[in-house]
């Protein structure tokens, strides 16, 4: 059985009322994603994302939305109880829904299980599964949210890469950043790490990375990158 609530360095994420939990994916996109003076997570569940990009963008405002009312109602006390009150929004509503200006960053840990058995709990179902928003409904959203100058980060399994890729596509967004995540080092990566963006000037960056070492403890790499927030 999962916590009902996760420490981090600067702020205690309580998860009783969410279906996702904290887990690593979000973990990995707050920490690695870019960031802007305003920010919009897509999905927000707990609210860790949003707090994370707070924390790591101090001059930043970040609004955080999610179609779950429970798990906006226990984001919001996450927040007010976090560092980054005066900073963060939650909203209760559907990105397909949402309108509220441009954005210098957009982050989401999307639905991402496809064409696969439905899981007995209702809202984890739709957490994790694509029906409630596609990629292509996602990036036509993304579209008119961010600013032409930002970026968009996400989260996937390596099997959602080529469904995610062609929906950025069709919405003239083209990969910027590309980081295949491994668990350990002799097992092929899991999930990708993944920046979009609208922007044609930019280079392409691709990388490999592990969570683990051969001995099982966090890499340099990880460690690295979420050094700001674990507690050990």
């Amino acid at each position: 059985m999962s916590n009902s609530f996760f420490r981090f360095k600067q702020f205690v994420v309580n998860q009783d009322r969410c279906a996702m939990k904290v887990g690593t994916d979000g973990t990995l996109l707050g920490a690695w994603a870019s960031g802007g003076s305003r920010i919009l997570d897509i999905g927000t569940g707990t609210g860790l994302i949003a707090m994370m990009m707070a924390q790591r963008f101090p001059d930043s405002s970040v609004v955080a939305i999610d179609i779950d009312r429970s798990a906006c109602e226990q984001a919001r006390e996450n927040v007010a109880d976090s560092p980054f009150a005066g900073r963060i929004m939650v909203e209760n509503v559907p990105v397909q829904d949402f309108v509220d200006g441009k954005f210098d960053a957009v982050v989401c840990n999307p639905p991402f299980f496809v064409d696969s058995y439905g899981c007995p709990d209702d809202r984890r179902h739709i957490a994790r599964h694509a029906e409630s928003l596609s990629f292509d409904d996602l990036f036509r959203c993304v579209s008119g949210l961010l600013d032409a100058g930002g970026e968009f980060s996400v989260v996937i399994p390596v099997e959602s890469f080529s469904r995610i890729d062609s929906a950025a596509s069709m919405s003239a967004f083209r990969c910027i950043r590309k980081c295949a995540v491994k668990t350990v080092p002799r097992k092929a990566p899991r999930r990708y790490l993944l920046a979009y963006a609208k922007d044609g000037g930019r280079e392409f960056e691709v990388s490999e990375e592990c969570i683990e070492d051969e001995q099982h403890h966090r890499s340099a790499w990880y460690s690295a990158l979420t050094s700001d927030f674990y507690l050990r």
